[in-house]
């Protein structure tokens, strides 16, 4: 796919099991088919009934969901600067954390990329997929295997077991960068890592290779982060992490997008147009709603994918919220005060 640049909301895709912990294939290409959702002008958008309906049906037939049409969205979604603007995502994003990269095997990671590469025509928005080997052997590798399974962008997660130094890391970001020739993203993750990249080496990439051209900035706090990264590159495309805990700051300096969770992506999308239109109330009303529930769901990594899951089976995304062990395990406190604020924020549903 031809795209001249990523920007708005570009969720994480939930890696969706079976009960019994099999990777489920016919979820997950219900769940690509509904992040792909058009916004329409008499209901928002595409209704999520319709897509579940129609995606079941064709996962009982035995065929995938492109069999399917009342499932597939319109296609007309990049303008001509290949700028993607009537879908509700920029971008979908496979193998972040909070798709539980890490408990998947090369095998299924690799059966996971060719579903989205498969669907990718039909779905008409850009994938974005992450590369998040330790070695930089293996890294480049990964890096070269998904642009040959039809990745658009690349993602890229620096190595951090045993604490590598800033210039091993920037050798690894380099090397990776240079083996392809899609654009990457850098995430920068410290909490969930443990290491720090001061922004200079970024710049340094973004001046040895060209395709360097986005990042996910994820630090604590992480605005004087993105300040100081676009004041020395300022052709810098920065995306917003955390779950868009600081989404509002993130975009008054700069920020072009957000990578949340998937399960309430629209709600960040009415934040997102809210921030993009210039109606600060409104952007502020928005982002209260979403961080009552993100306060209590996202104590850590473990829980919102846990609680993640529960809102995609509960809108009728996913037929199974199992998590692979180890993962969170609520309890009937966790899940009363969980309901209540779900209640409030699904107000903000555009499915």
């Amino acid at each position: 796919m031809k795209i001249h640049e990523i920007k708005g909301i570009c969720p994480i895709v939930a890696a969706p099991f079976t009960p019994s912990g099999v990777l489920d294939e016919d979820s997950l290409r219900r769940l690509l088919y509904i992040l792909a959702s058009e916004r329409k002008e008499n209901a928002g958008c595409m209704a999520a009934g319709e897509v579940c309906a129609a995606s079941k049906t064709a996962g009982a037939a035995g065929g995938s969901l492109s069999d399917c049409t009342a499932a597939e969205p319109d296609r007309t979604a990049a303008d001509s600067d290949g700028v993607y603007g009537e879908k509700l995502c920029g971008a979908l994003t496979l193998f972040g954390i909070a798709g539980e990269y890490y408990k998947l095997s090369d095998a299924e990671q690799t059966r996971f990329a060719r579903i989205a590469a498969e669907e990718a025509p039909r779905l008409n928005v850009p994938l974005i997929m992450s590369v998040t080997k330790h070695s930089t052997y293996t890294a480049v590798e990964e890096a070269k295997k998904l642009e040959a399974l039809g990745a658009d962008c690349l993602m890229l997660l620096p190595p951090f077991f045993l604490k590598p130094s800033g210039e091993q890391i920037y050798r690894h970001m380099l090397a990776v960068c240079r083996a392809v020739k899609l654009p990457v993203m850098i995430q920068y993750a410290p909490e969930q890592t443990g290491v720090t990249i001061p922004p200079e080496i970024l710049c340094r990439l973004s001046e040895e290779s060209e395709n360097a051209r986005y990042y996910k900035i994820e630090c604590k706090p992480s605005g004087g982060y993105i300040s100081s990264l676009l004041s020395r590159q300022p052709s810098a495309r920065v995306f917003a992490g955390n779950a868009g805990y600081q989404m509002i700051e993130a975009f008054d300096r700069g920020a072009v997008g957000v990578m949340p969770g998937c399960s309430m992506f629209d709600v960040y999308r009415r934040l997102y147009d809210a921030l993009t239109n210039g109606d600060r109330s409104e952007a502020m009303r928005i982002h209260a709603r979403l961080l009552e529930i993100l306060n209590h769901i996202r104590q850590n990594v473990e829980m919102i994918i846990y609680f993640e899951k529960r809102i995609l089976k509960r809108r009728g995304f996913i037929d199974s919220d199992f998590c692979r062990e180890p993962a969170f395990v609520s309890d009937r406190y966790f899940d009363r005060l969980f309901d209540e604020y779900y209640e409030r924020v699904s107000e903000l549903f555009m499915l």
